[in-house]
């Protein structure tokens, strides 16, 4: 079957649509829905979600469907809906066994409640359904729940997630022996569950290269926070969480006065080590940022930097930023954490110790030139999520006929 025969698609994910950073899921769907309809299903919020987040933004939003079941549907484009479950019971404290299990079930049948009414509101005969690297919900498909495939869709190493491991490997060890096919955003993934199923697929993460061009060409004001910077800036786009070297990042910032670091997005460490960066009169923390500023900022960048550890987690991780810093032009200073990111070492700078990463910062300041500005665009348009669709398709069209 085609891509472009009528075949929906629905994707349970872990992260939320409307998130606090951009995901690969999100990105994913979004690039699907160009040629089918794609039903986004929430993450579901539990109840203890609900009460310790009552003020936030996402519960506010979703309030009427968490509560009553209405208005579950956000329309995000004419082919892309979200989905909002009902509010679900929170189980991960507990241990592995039957009260888990059970609990398990009972979530799993508010799940399917809102997926049978959208089945059925929409019409919905034909579909994939997509588990992007949630497998603490959909343990339980009803009689009438009949995708034409099953996908898993595995984005880290789950057992060295941090707030996910407890459970996460055994669920996730289920879900890829159960699924049809699975899809590993890592090289380093894909030996890890090769094990487990014998039809699975390497498909990389990617960008939208067009909108981040626009940082290079676009004309922009200069943003609040860096309007008072004449020093070059560096920038990290991310989230900060323990994935970072915060040793690094205070030799680097202390080894750099004469350049600004720019620290883009929500931070989830403690309180005293924020501070402790904090405190470099270098640094400006502009906190999160919708995906669709980042442009804005890059625009005014001279480098940026990819500073995270190399150890078990971050073998697994192909980054989203890199794509992005690359399709803005800008120069990439990174640590050797992962082969993904070893693949791009003739395209940005790669530094294994502290005193060559602070020195690649200032070379690539320092030579950067037209010509190299192109060559990373062009390495960036090869990482589209056009491209990674296309790939998606490729291998689905094969199993659907």
């Amino acid at each position: 079957m085609a891509k472009n025969d009528s075949m929906d698609i629905i994707m349970l994910a872990l992260p939320r649509w409307d998130g606090d950073y951009s995901s690969t899921a999100y990105s994913l769907a979004k690039e699907f829905s160009r040629d089918h309809r794609v039903f986004y299903v929430d993450n579901p919020f539990t109840l203890k979600d609900f009460f310790s987040n009552y003020k936030s933004r996402q519960i506010q939003s979703r309030k009427r469907a968490l509560l009553t079941g209405s208005g579950i549907y956000t329309k995000i484009n004419d082919n892309l809906v979200a989905v909002t479950p009902k509010l679900t019971i929170p189980v991960n404290f507990l241990p592995e066994g039957a009260l888990y299990d059970k609990l398990s079930a009972i979530n799993d049948r508010i799940l399917f409640h809102s997926l049978k009414r959208l089945i059925r509101d929409y019409k919905i005969k034909d579909f994939i359904f997509i588990n992007s690297f949630n497998p603490f919900y959909g343990r339980h498909w009803p009689k009438y729940f009949k995708p034409s495939l099953y996908i898993y869709h595995t984005v880290d190493d789950i057992s060295h997630s941090k707030y996910i491991h407890k459970h996460g490997p055994r669920l996730e060890t289920e879900e890829i022996r159960r699924a049809d096919l699975t899809f590993t955003t890592s090289i380093e993934l894909k030996r890890l569950k090769a094990s487990l199923t014998k039809n699975i697929y390497y498909l990389p993460n990617a960008a939208d290269v067009s909108m981040f061009k626009d940082s290079l060409n676009g004309k922009y004001k200069m943003p609040e926070e860096i309007a008072h910077v004449i020093k070059p800036i560096v920038a990290y786009t991310g989230h900060l969480d323990d994935r970072l070297d915060y040793d690094l990042l205070k030799y680097v910032f202390k080894a750099n006065p004469d350049k600004a670091f720019l620290m883009i997005g929500p931070s989830s460490i403690s309180k005293s080590l924020y501070d402790e960066l904090a405190a470099f009169e270098n640094v400006i923390f502009t906190g999160k940022k919708d995906i669709s500023e980042l442009p804005k900022y890059l625009h005014f960048v001279k480098s940026t930097i990819i500073p995270f550890k190399c150890n078990t987690l971050t073998r697994s991780i192909y980054p989203l930023k890199v794509n992005e810093y690359l399709a803005a032009g800008k120069p990439v200073v990174s640590t050797p954490f992962s082969e993904d990111i070893m693949s791009f070492s003739g395209t940005i700078e790669i530094a294994s110790n502290y005193e060559d990463f602070s020195n690649a910062i200032t070379k690539t300041i320092n030579t950067d030139s037209p010509e190299l500005i192109i060559a990373r665009q062009c390495a960036a348009e090869k990482n589209t999520w056009e491209a990674r669709a296309a790939s998606f398709w490729e291998v689905i069209d094969d199993y659907l006929k």
